[in-house]
């Protein structure tokens, strides 16, 4: 299994927007989670897409983003819509896709990561540090995570 950016493999990207939209996408277009996807194919800064590849299988995916709850627009990075296909869960796949975008964020300089979920218990078992309730668009109540590098 390698972890590698989208940009390389880039005829994924419709798989990573599927998974995308299905897992988050309540509520909002398939376009929405197909504009982030190619955004990330550009090469810029952010957002950057990477995807978990068993050969050529897609497995996971993990986004490094500037913002990811406009709420809190006051932090950044953002470890982002991270999803395990669900044959490859309870493999440590989560886990892997996590530790890759910190190592990312590192190499770039950047000494905090933050996150948020819907639910609690799982993020801080790989270290991720609950900071505060947040509201995510229009008004979901998330908690906030953020991880030292």
């Amino acid at each position: 299994m390698k972890i590698i950016a989208l940009s390389e493999v880039p005829h994924h990207a419709t798989q990573i927007t599927d998974w995308l939209w299905q897992a988050f996408g309540d509520g909002t277009s398939r376009e929405f989670y197909h504009s982030i996807v190619r955004s990330s194919l550009n090469g810029a800064d952010f957002p950057v897409t990477f995807v978990a590849l068993d050969g050529d299988i897609p497995l996971g995916t993990v986004g490094f983003w500037r913002c990811d709850l406009i709420s809190r627009q006051d932090l950044t990075p953002w470890v982002a819509a991270l999803y395990v296909e669900e044959s490859a869960r309870g493999q440590g796949l989560s886990e892997a896709l996590q530790q890759h975008v910190i190592a990312f964020a590192a190499e770039r300089g950047y000494d905090k990561l933050w996150l948020w979920s819907t639910f609690g218990g799982y993020y801080e078992r790989f270290g991720w540090q609950y900071q505060c309730d947040a509201l995510e668009f229009p008004d979901v109540r998330v908690k906030v995570y953020s991880r030292e590098l």
